[in-house]
């Protein structure tokens, strides 16, 4: 049984973590939230207790076998070498720490295995990435990536409640905060985080970097476009991926019904599809619209949809949880 702090516990990432620690019997021998001050001395109920709501500081020094992390950046670029400095294995959900080279990026599926008792700060992925590399790496093994186009038609909820509360205001015609430059519901932004001086977003180019770091290969040729669209389910996603080796539409089918965490929902004479309002609330990532590229050679065309709150942030961070429990690495 561990002792487990989840930090940012009162967030929409952190609720998720806690809601998953609960759902999937994660053995807990004590558990620490963690948020803002605040929040101190609030309550938050787990699996039938309440528990108060602790300092970054107070935390540390009990010591946690593991800390989740879904605080923010720059709280976790603070707090995280202090958690680590004092024995606690942080799993952090944030941007701070996944292109430091020191720091493994994992998604469990894929390289779990490179993980090792020294490893005391590990990065979570980026949401949109997750879901795309769970397709992308079998197909990669078999058939090698040479390129990939991917647009995505992100959820709301990937900015957080306050993304969440302005689309519903929105339509329920409230004026209230604005999380967004613009209206976000009857729309689309083409616009998630901030623009660099190539043109392209940070979430674009964490999708291009992060690719590459848990895959393992500089090569791979990617291109994104990371679109804002006024749904909650999870992340939709356009995938064009060029191999260099031609292949078959129904071997690329059940490689990826053989690929864990992956589930593949592709039967257009029942227009079975992947979809938001389905993906809502699990921890797969599905993937239909399994087709040719018929303008190019060895180019397939794919739809990818996950929950970006649970594959794509608590679950994925448990489940690296679930595999230190298991291998004695903490």
């Amino acid at each position: 049984m561990l002792k487990i702090a989840v930090v940012g516990a009162t967030g929409l990432v952190g609720n998720k973590m806690l809601q998953v620690l609960a759902e999937r019997n994660f053995p807990i021998g004590e558990l620490i939230p963690v948020a803002s001050e605040k929040s101190v001395g609030k309550e938050i109920n787990f699996k039938g207790k309440n528990y108060k709501i602790v300092s970054a500081e107070d935390a540390i020094a009990s010591k946690p076998d593991i800390a989740l992390f879904s605080a923010g950046g720059s709280t976790s670029l603070l707090l995280a070498p202090k958690f680590a400095a004092a024995g606690t294995t942080v799993i952090d959900n944030s941007s701070a720490w996944r292109m430091d080279p020191q720091v493994k990026l994992v998604v469990p599926e894929i390289n779990a295995q490179t993980l090792t008792r020294e490893d005391k700060i590990i990065a979570n992925p980026n949401c949109s990435t997750i879901q795309m590399v769970l397709v992308l790496n079998p197909l990669h093994k078999k058939f090698k990536i040479s390129r990939v186009v991917v647009s995505t038609y992100q959820s709301v909820t990937g900015t957080g409640v306050k993304a969440v509360k302005q689309m519903e205001n929105e339509r329920n015609n409230i004026e209230g905060e604005m999380a967004y430059k613009y209206r976000i519901d009857k729309n689309a932004l083409p616009h998630i985080d901030v623009f660099l001086e190539n043109g392209y977003t940070k979430e674009e180019m964490k999708m291009v970097n992060e690719t590459r770091k848990i895959m393992g290969d500089e090569n791979i040729h990617l291109t994104a476009t990371c679109v804002r669209i006024p749904v909650v389910g999870g992340h939709s996603e356009s995938l064009n991926i060029e191999f260099e080796k031609d292949f078959n539409i129904e071997e690329v089918k059940n490689i990826l019904s053989k690929a864990p965490g992956v589930i593949v929902q592709d039967d257009l004479e029942k227009f079975v599809y992947p979809m938001p309002l389905l993906a809502h609330d699990k921890d797969d990532t599905f993937v239909g619209r399994i087709r040719r590229d018929e303008s190019q050679i060895n180019t397939l065309n794919c739809w990818v949809v996950s929950d970006n709150l649970r594959k794509g942030a608590a679950t994925n961070a448990v489940q690296i949880a679930e595999y230190l429990e298991k291998n004695n690495l903490v």
